[in-house]
This record gives structure tokens, sequence and C-alpha cells, in this order.
């Protein structure tokens, strides 16, 4: 099973204060004793930053960055996903989803996945499984 990571999954690992915090962890842990693939995209990688710029758990981004490339888990999206993505974001398909995760819609579209770690309901609009 592979599992596309989302901003607001990750982030809500990261930020013990956030609302998802506790579902996410054990959603996290629950992935990673599974051995499930784990990958994420450029995009959300830039969103976990800029949202992580002035937060504590700043270089774990970094450090979890890092960590997927090497594992050659970080998807560049296409020009086809980039074009994909725009037209449903002009459109406000999937209860009017932001470009980046109209992105991460595209990236799965293509990979054929179907699971995403997050409780973001933009998934689910899209026709996604979200994990917590």
């Amino acid at each position: 099973m592979t599992v596309f990571l989302d901003t607001v999954g990750l982030l809500a690992i990261w930020d013990e204060s956030d609302q998802w915090h506790q579902a996410a962890q054990r959603c996290f842990e629950g992935l990673l004793v599974s051995r499930g693939d784990l990958i994420t995209s450029t995009c959300v990688l830039l969103e976990c930053g800029n949202a992580a710029a002035r937060r504590p758990y700043r270089f774990a981004v970094s450090r979890l960055r890092k960590q997927m490339e090497q594992a050659g888990r970080v998807v560049t999206p296409t020009s086809e996903d980039w074009w994909s993505a725009w037209l449903a974001y002009e459109n406000g398909e999937a209860d009017s989803a932001g470009i980046v995760d109209h992105l991460s819609f595209a990236i799965m579209r293509r990979l054929g996945l179907s699971k995403a770690f997050t409780n973001d309901g933009h998934f689910r609009a899209a026709g996604f499984e979200i994990l917590f």
C-alpha cells in the first residue's frame, strides 16, 4: 500500500498543539509499523516549509525532505499534473481546494493512489480516502 503524505497530516504530527496531533500520530505510527510505502511531493514539502518557517519543528521538515529524497519518495509534478491542477482549481473542483491540493490529486491519480495521510476534506471531495 502506498500512501500520499499531505501537508495537513505532516503538520499535525510535528505540532503538538494541532487539534489533529494525536489522531495523526496514531495513524502515522500504524503506517510505519505496516511498512507502507510513503510518498509526498515537492509542493507539499514547500507548503510544509512555509508553514514551519518560524516554528520549533522547522528542522523536522528539512530532515523529512532529506530522508524522503534519499529514499526516492519525493514526486515532482509533471507538466500534465500542473495543467490539470490549474484547470481543476479554476473550475473550483473538490470543494474549491487550493492549488497544492489539486497538484496532489493530479499526482495521486497519475500514480494510481487512493489513500492520503491527511484529515483534509478536500481529498475526500476529490474521491480519495483520508486516513484520520
